[in-house]
């Protein structure tokens, strides 16, 4: 488990750390909110060899309606850094998915992603109209959304962030995704139709399935790691189901 204090750590990139502290508190507002217990060996994972440096924490929770609460903050060679984050609901509850990624190589952020991914055939459909209010203009480098990316709801915003304003907006974004996050499941109560239960189920297998086409994530720890470590990192720590 992390402190909440990651300012105190290695990594110290003001915009994380501002996206980071924004993440942070909206899942504390979750109720029931607690730890989940993991291997040390996961919670800080550190690689010091020269020109090779790895820092990779994560921290695990749970609460009413997510069955995981996963953020990983991670600096590779000091030059890449990531801010990786998905709540994954409890197939009871009728709770979209959070995602959100944001990649950073030296001073630029060259990949910015949140959605709320639907975990049912007609879920987004019920929050649709609220995502398509957030504001996503004002961005010039919008990129398309990869070939696995049909699990993304058709609110999923997309883009590299070249200035301070479009880091400013794109924070935006990620808090009123929250924000409409935390709304949901608040007035979300679990179902006993175990039909829709298994909807929730296989839906949270397919975007963990997609997620891991990615080749990148992986391409980039096989540098630092065999491939067995690595595979079991993305399967039972990025993307399990």
């Amino acid at each position: 488990m992390l402190s909440d204090t990651l300012s105190k750590t290695k990594l110290t990139d003001p915009f994380i750390l501002e996206l980071l502290q924004n993440i942070r508190g909206h899942r504390s507002m979750m109720e029931k909110l607690k730890c989940i217990k993991i291997d040390p060996k996961l919670s800080n994972i550190i690689f010091n060899e020269k020109d090779r440096e790895l820092y990779i924490e994560n921290e695990f929770h749970k609460a009413k309606g997510f069955r995981k609460l996963h953020i990983e903050v991670a600096e590779f060679s000091r030059n890449l850094k990531i801010l990786h984050c998905v709540f994954f609901p409890d197939p009871k509850f009728d709770i979209p998915i959070f995602g959100m990624d944001l990649v950073k190589i030296n001073e630029i952020v060259s990949a910015a992603i949140v959605d709320l991914s639907p975990v049912s055939k007609n879920q987004d459909i019920k929050y649709e109209t609220i995502l398509a209010k957030v504001d996503k203009s004002g961005f010039s480098s919008l990129r398309e959304i990869p070939s696995w990316g049909g699990i993304f709801s058709k609110n999923v915003f997309f883009a590299s962030l070249k200035n301070e304003s479009e880091k400013n907006a794109f924070s935006k974004i990620v808090d009123q995704y929250l924000s409409i996050l935390i709304e949901l499941s608040r007035e979300s109560q679990p179902d006993l139709d175990k039909e829709i239960i298994q909807e929730r189920i296989d839906y949270q297998r397919n975007y963990c399935v997609q997620q891991m086409k990615n080749d990148k994530t992986r391409i980039v720890l096989l540098k630092y790691f065999d491939e067995q470590w690595v595979d079991d990192y993305i399967k039972n720590v990025l993307f399990d189901f």
